[in-house]
């Protein structure tokens, strides 16, 4: 096939220019003539029929805000409410059926108050239900306001001396409440008979809240014959009437689809007209076909290059370059409201590893496919690379943002079918809401994805939005890494503490080593805090050795006892974990009979395949295997049945609740039967008080740990505990 060649520009305009001047002479003065018909017909028309429209709107809102005053005087120029109000405690049932719930369910109010002498709200309602007094914050600005004007009004006059209309003096105006227009209105509770001596500045007030919403608009579309009103911050150019605060400042428009006669004229007219131009343009693309359909294939060409260079070639979302664009310029509008969701797929990995890259791929784009149904076409949804995805949301409250990233989360849940089988997944979604225009798209990727790290720390399949306690703790986190890097690499602050571990008889048989990290500047920080920490950067191994190198050098110290140490999962799958223990074991001269490693069922699920030999390799070296934690994981009869180990310890959880659940005791009981019948030793940690070492004692446990013993403590102190023999008398 041979090639095609481009059409250049010029050669295009060559092609054009033999029909290009009567071409355009000819649309010139038709299109002069259609303009000049339908300007004629049209504009004198509609500009009537707008000035009308907009009368409608003015008397429609007018008539509105005097019926809301006119029905709050109905129930606040009453003895009965001057009265009922001031009652202590307030009979709510009253109020909300003459002055709250009624004036919703009637008036379709959507909120009231009322306000004591000081302006303080005394009661609270909105949208027909009473709620909690602090709801009133959300309106406090405007209402307050009007609150100190109709007192300085209450202070000269209470009545308006009309006997049309409104009787009593009131205050309201136009505002925006949670960003919503509303009309906001204050009358005083009065003594319509006079009987009711009330001091003057001792008035409270009734407050109404009509919002400008849906409700609103809708009855006056009914009732005035205005098609599509709305609310906009804008005005539309079209038909907008403008919303006024009493300053004069303008708060929004109420905007409308207008009634154009003149518009509809001009279509009856256009069909006629069409027929003409029909003719014309028939010999227009008769002329420029040719052009035309080179120009087309140009632009396939150009398209198809902008898709390869702006678009993820897998699922044809946007790509990492397109998003950042897309962020860029929605961070540069006047009024910029962005939401950044970035997600990431939970257990991809696994289905991978199982049923295969193409699987992967298909999963990859089943996820875009879902992400697409629940967004909006003004978002922008991108692939970022792998499994991550990252979503513009621009315009959306927080509120519907965090019902997408709910919705997201209910449908990755459902299973994927691919390649004849089904996948589950999960996924981890932070969330940053943009401060306005001039916000750093790098930063606020940043925040987004400390909100993703915190998302999946807290245990993935969910959703956290960034706050600034989160970038504080990420400071800390970094500071802590690195004063714990020069802890690690010299030594200084690093000891170990040791908790006795005890025979029935009341022997120390043993002790557990526990690192302990005194920082120069903050004080004793325990292990959860920087343990994790040492984990996520690579500082767990050089930590870990560290403290299996003191370990076995004290063990040394006490002949008679075992030396029991724990060991992280990644310190268990570092390369040469078994040739870094013993070469440690022969520099320190430490006996392997006497040093029990303690692994948690982490350590056995995060690779089971791999960790079967090692423990072997450790209990053929003489070491002894403690599974620690025993009875929290669901599988901890699985491990004792594919692995060897010969010691097993009660998690703390289950002895602590020994006096007060009867649950515990039967699984502690079942615990210690099943290791006699295995024959392994059986330890208890986290014993705190006489019952629950008594308790454990006659059930058979021949080893317990806890601070009923005594806490994790230096080495100087274990000794004087050995020569004092002090647990004898307390087992």
């Amino acid at each position: 096939m041979k090639a095609r060649g481009r059409i250049s520009p010029q050669g295009a305009l060559g092609a054009i220019r033999p029909v290009a001047f009567p071409t355009t002479v000819i649309m010139i003065l038709l299109a002069a003539l259609i303009g000049a018909v339908l300007q004629f017909s049209t504009s004198a028309t509609d500009a009537i029929a707008f000035a009308r429209q907009n009368q409608r709107v003015h008397v429609a809102i007018e008539e509105s805000v005097r019926r809301v005053r006119i029905d709050q005087e109905a129930s606040t120029y009453w003895d009965d409410a001057l009265v009922r109000t001031r009652h202590v405690p307030l009979d709510l049932e009253w109020i909300d059926n003459n002055l709250g719930v009624w004036f919703h369910t009637y008036y379709h109010i959507d909120e009231v108050y009322l306000l004591d002498a000081r302006d303080r709200p005394i009661y609270a309602m909105q949208n027909g239900r009473r709620v909690p007094l602090a709801s009133f914050g959300h309106v406090a600005g405007p209402a307050l306001r009007l609150a100190h004007d109709l007192r300085a009004t209450l202070a000269k006059k209470r009545l308006t001396g009309s006997d049309v209309g409104e009787r009593t003096v009131g205050a309201s105006a136009m505002a925006i409440v949670d960003g919503r227009p509303a009309f906001v209105s204050l009358k005083p509770f009065l003594s319509e008979t006079g009987n009711i001596r009330q001091p003057r500045g001792s008035e409270y007030f009734h407050l109404a809240v009509r919002y400008l919403d849906r409700s609103f608009l809708s009855n006056m579309s009914e009732a005035y014959s205005i098609d599509g009103p709305r609310f906009s911050t804008s005005p539309v150019a079209a038909a907008s009437y403008p919303l006024l605060d009493p300053a004069g400042r303008t708060l929004g428009y109420i905007s409308w689809t207008p009634f154009e006669p003149g518009k509809q004229v001009a279509e009856r007219v256009v069909p006629v007209l069409s027929v003409a131009l029909l003719v014309v343009g028939v010999l227009i693309g008769l002329l420029l076909l040719r052009i035309r359909r080179s120009r087309t294939e140009l632009e396939a060409s150009r398209a198809d290059a902008e898709q390869l260079a702006f678009h993820d070639t897998l699922t044809g979302l946007p790509n990492r370059a397109l998003f950042e664009d897309r962020l860029k310029l929605a961070l540069s509008r006047r009024e910029a409201r962005i939401a950044l969701l970035l997600l990431d797929l939970d257990r991809f990995k696994h289905v991978n590893d199982t049923l295969g890259h193409p699987a992967g791929d298909a999963l990859i784009c089943q996820f875009g496919e879902r992400l697409t149904s629940l967004t909006r076409s003004s978002d922008t949804i991108a692939r970022l690379g792998g499994d991550e995805f990252a979503i513009i949301v621009e315009g959306a409250m927080l509120a519907d943002v965090e019902r997408l990233a709910m919705r997201i989360l209910e449908v990755v849940k459902l299973p994927f079918e691919i390649c004849g089988a089904q996948a589950h997944v999960g996924a981890s979604i932070g969330m940053a809401v943009a401060a306005g225009q001039g916000t750093n798209p790098l930063e606020l990727v940043r925040k987004a994805d400390i909100a993703l790290y915190a998302a999946k720390d807290g245990g993935r399949n969910a959703y956290v939005l960034f706050s600034p306690e989160m970038d504080e703790r990420v400071k800390l986190r970094r500071t802590v890494e690195q004063d714990l890097r020069h802890a690690v690499n010299t030594g200084s602050g690093l000891v170990l503490h040791y908790q006795p571990q005890v025979s029935r008889d009341g022997a120390i048989v043993g002790v557990e080593a526990l690192l302990r990290w005194k920082h120069p500047e903050r004080g004793l920080i325990p292990p959860s805090e920087f343990v994790p920490i040492a984990e996520e950067t690579g500082l767990m191994v050089p930590l870990g050795e560290w403290v299996l190198r003191e370990a076995c050098r004290a063990s040394r110290r006490w002949p008679d006892l075992f030396m029991a140490v724990n060991l992280s999962p990644v310190q268990f799958r570092a390369p040469d974990f078994i040739g870094t223990l013993m070469r440690i074991v022969r520099e320190t001269r430490a006996d392997p009979l006497k040093i029990q490693l303690e692994v948690t069922e982490r350590v056995l699920l995060d690779d089971d395949d791999a960790a079967g030999p090692i423990l072997e390799k450790l209990r053929e070296a003489g070491f002894k295997i403690v599974l620690d934690d025993f009875g929290t994981g669901y599988s901890s009869l699985a491990y004792l049945r594919r692995f060897h180990v010969d010691k097993i310890k009660i998690d703390g959880s289950f002895v602590q609740h020994l006096a007060d659940q009867s649950d515990s005791g039967i699984i502690v009981t079942a615990v210690l039967a099943l290791g006699w019948a295995m024959g392994l030793t059986v330890a208890a940690e986290g014993v705190e008080t006489a019952e629950q070492c008594n308790f454990l004692d006659r059930a058979g446990c021949k080893e317990m740990q806890g601070h009923y013993f005594s806490p994790a403590v230096s080495g100087d102190r274990i000794a004087r505990l050995l020569r004092d023999c002090r647990f004898s008398a307390a087992a």
